[in-house]
């Protein structure tokens, strides 16, 4: 399928895929820049208003410690005044003196609250349940020393100790606070030496400075901050709280950290960071939509850059698409006409580039064609005219062989048998020689061919040329190359069996070796000395196309033999051809390798074989 849909994009029109490859080089890529702009600034959008958020839950946490730390402070200034250390350890003997100590206490304590305004009001009980307030008393005669906060300030044994919003105490204040407008920190006095517990410090301070501390920080649109005790319990949170309560099983155990949750819907990001101060953990609370409306601001803008970019990028690809196959187009529809026949079609135009160059060689081609075309009817002509020649040409091969046959039999009626032998073998040559037209004749026509030479031959050098042919009977159908023999047994007899004294022998020899057909033509002549012989076997094995040069004496020693060899190796390939042996006043012998060629039923068929007698292949020729 995926191959198909490839095909298929392959045959789309030249401009669509123009648009296409545009398209993927600049849409692409800005898609995919403009998505990671976005996920890169939502992911630093929200690092950093985590890291606000804690630096300003930080913030908060250092203005709440400073409160609790003042109230710290106050517990161990009260615990060393001399008028309160007497109201801790007085037995009710001195009643008036505990009455003007009472008073001084009381101006001393309000002092401190107008010192520190934050201070909403400040207790002070002794063991035996009596107490000294500025401003706060006890609801009824119940002792205070039963008071859980009472308790808890003495199992902490005067270390300092935050107790949170007063729940259910036996103690109110002139002001009227809510017990949800106070937090209550106590601290128990104790003896120097014993560490026995003389009393108690109970001070509230007023949520309103933590709630100003607090509400002045807006996170998002909504977002809030609110403080937690020790216990997860509220200490402050806004009217109007997106989450009523936080579990503390959300917290966990560490100082601080960040998670989110769906709540009614809504996506809340929630960052705390606890004091270890006050043991208070301070929680902001906003939701996920307000912190990513930075995020959606920049996605806006990376959308519409890449809707301009995607606009500009359709317009810029037509126009290019456009531009660049308009040119092709009209280049193809002259190459369609010329297609159909008109070669007079021509592409105009000044373009120097790629479609300009193909234009002009699309000109220089039909000129080609046009000029090729020419040449081909004239050629088609000279070959009619000379087709005509070559039939007119057959008449005289006719005449002559009806000639030679006339006589021939008047030789022989006359007696002259030699005339009528050397007609006869005269006539042979030239039947064997035209063989109709074929270039591959049977091996047996050929060696009959060669007898018929050197019948001829023989009767013009009478004894001094002899010759024996020797076919082995395996080969006599092979087909071989026709007139393959006769420029060998012509070498051999002019420059060999002539130059030599005394008569000479030509031995024929041809036979099957390792999937060849080899024929032997050696002759007991002059021979060739060492430097000729090898000048001859250089231009056998150099390139056989070229023309035989004249020699020194101006003869063209070889050519017949070049002409075989080019014959051979053009025909069969380079495994084929002749090999030359020769001894000066012993003789010459050629060696000719000629491929297997049997005739079958309807079709020839050639076996190779290898260098090393392996087959290469068996080609048919019909």
């Amino acid at each position: 399928m995926k191959k198909l849909n490839w095909f298929q994009m392959n045959n789309l029109p030249i401009r669509y895929k123009l648009i296409i490859h545009f398209l993927l080089i600049s849409i692409l890529p800005s898609i995919g820049l403009g998505v990671l702009i976005d996920w890169t600034a939502s992911h630093i959008i929200e690092r950093q208003t985590n890291e606000n958020t804690l630096q300003l839950i930080g913030k908060v946490n250092k203005t709440l410690e400073s409160y609790i730390g003042n109230m710290q402070n106050m517990t161990y200034f009260i615990s060393f005044n001399s008028d309160i250390m007497r109201f801790m350890e007085g037995d009710g003997e001195r009643e008036q003196a505990e009455q003007d100590d009472r008073y001084g206490i009381r101006k001393f304590l309000q002092g401190i609250t107008t010192l520190y305004p934050e201070v909403a009001g400040i207790l002070i009980t002794n063991s035996r349940g009596e107490y000294i307030s500025n401003e706060m008393y006890a609801r009824s005669d119940k002792s205070l020393t039963e008071e859980a906060w009472y308790r808890e300030a003495v199992d902490h044994k005067g270390i300092f100790t935050i107790v949170g919003h007063p729940v259910g105490r036996n103690v109110a204040n002139h002001v009227n606070y809510k017990d949800t407008e106070v937090v209550s920190v106590v601290r128990a006095i104790l003896d120097p030496d014993t560490q026995e517990v003389k009393g108690v410090v109970l001070v509230d301070l007023k949520l309103r400075v933590i709630a100003e501390a607090a509400k002045d920080v807006r996170l998002g649109k909504s977002g809030y901050l609110m403080v937690l005790d020790a216990h997860g319990n509220g200490i402050y949170s806004p009217s109007q709280p997106l989450i009523g309560e936080i579990p503390a099983e959300w917290l966990g155990e560490s100082g601080s950290g960040n998670f989110s949750k769906q709540i009614d819907g809504k996506r809340l990001q929630i960052i705390y960071r606890k004091s270890t101060f006050t043991d208070w953990t301070t929680v902001g609370v906003f939701s996920a939509e307000d912190s990513i409306m930075e995020v959606r601001e920049i996605r806006f803008y990376v959308i519409s850059f890449v809707f301009i970019v995607c606009l500009l990028g359709i317009a810029a690809s037509s126009y290019l698409s456009y531009s660049m196959s308009r040119p092709i187009g009209q280049l193809m529809s002259f190459m369609q006409k010329a297609e159909s026949g008109d070669l007079t079609i021509r592409h105009w135009g000044d373009r120097t580039d790629e479609v300009g160059m193909l234009g002009r060689s699309f000109n220089a081609m039909l000129v080609k064609i046009k000029q090729l075309l020419s040449l081909t009817e004239l050629q088609e002509r000279q070959k009619r005219e000379a087709e005509l020649r070559s039939l007119q040409a057959h008449i005289k091969p006719h005449f002559l062989y009806n000639t030679l046959d006339t006589i021939h039999w008047m030789a022989r009626k006359k007696g002259a048998d030699d005339v009528a032998q050397m007609v006869e073998s005269l006539s042979k040559l030239f039947r064997i020689g035209l063989s109709r037209g074929s270039d591959v004749i049977p091996l047996a026509d050929e060696i009959e061919h060669i007898r018929s030479y050197l019948q001829i031959q023989q009767t013009r050098y009478k004894d001094k040329l002899n010759f024996t042919l020797n076919v082995a009977p395996g080969v006599q159908r092979v087909s071989v190359l026709k007139l393959i023999l006769q420029p060998i047994v012509e070498n051999a007899i002019y420059h060999g069996i002539k130059e030599r004294r005394g008569p000479g022998h030509i031995l024929i020899e041809a036979d099957e070796h390792d999937g060849h057909l080899i024929i032997r033509i050696a002759d007991d002549g002059k021979g060739m000395p060492v430097g000729r012989l090898f000048s001859l076997r250089e231009r056998l094995n150099a390139s056989f196309a070229a023309e035989d040069e004249p020699g020194e004496t101006g003869q063209t020693h070889g050519y017949g033999m070049m002409n075989i060899q080019a014959r051979l190796k053009l025909t069969f390939g380079e495994a084929y051809g002749l090999y030359i042996d020769s001894e000066t006043d012993t003789g010459t012998t050629v060696t000719m390798i000629h491929p297997i060629i049997r005739e079958r039923a309807g079709h020839k068929e050639r076996t190779e074989v290898n260098e090393d007698g392996s087959d290469l292949e068996s080609v048919d020729r019909r």
